[in-house]
């Protein structure tokens, strides 16, 4: 079995951005030799999450006013009482989607659906440096 790590840096706005990575995972994928396995992602930090979506305009502003829904800006949070740095949302909404995501690789592809792409959602108040860690594994 082959193991190959992998780090990518994405520079983000924050405010619930929507970044695509689909292309950066499957150039790793390509780059690790693997044919038959999956890949692991992980966001370090706990204001960003990775999940996936078809990423179109409609649906991109569909799941930002649903997470707005879950864990509305305005509102209050004791998170913010404590630090002040008026973020408790984005670690409520990080927390809601979660920061990783398993994708199976078949044929040297990622196995997704057609309209199907991986997100790194930033749900931060500020723009930010964020790293995906994640290991390609198998054969």
């Amino acid at each position: 079995m082959k193991i190959k790590n992998i780090s990518l840096a994405f520079r983000t706005t924050g405010e619930t951005d929507l970044l695509d990575i689909t292309g950066n995972i499957a150039d790793e994928i390509a780059r690790s030799g693997v044919t038959e396995g999956q890949v692991v992602l992980f966001v370090p930090g706990s204001t960003a999450s990775l999940t996936t979506i078809e990423y179109e305009r409609g649906v991109i502003e569909d799941l930002r006013d649903a997470i707005e829904r879950l864990a509305p800006r305005v509102m209050r949070y004791r998170h913010d009482e404590r630090w002040g740095d008026g973020n408790g949302y984005s670690h409520v909404r990080a927390a809601l989607l979660g920061p990783s995501l398993a994708v199976p690789i078949m044929q040297g592809r990622l196995t997704l659906g057609t309209w199907q792409q991986i997100i790194l959602i930033d749900f931060d108040n500020r723009p930010r440096h964020r790293r995906i860690i994640g290991q390609v594994l198998g054969k």
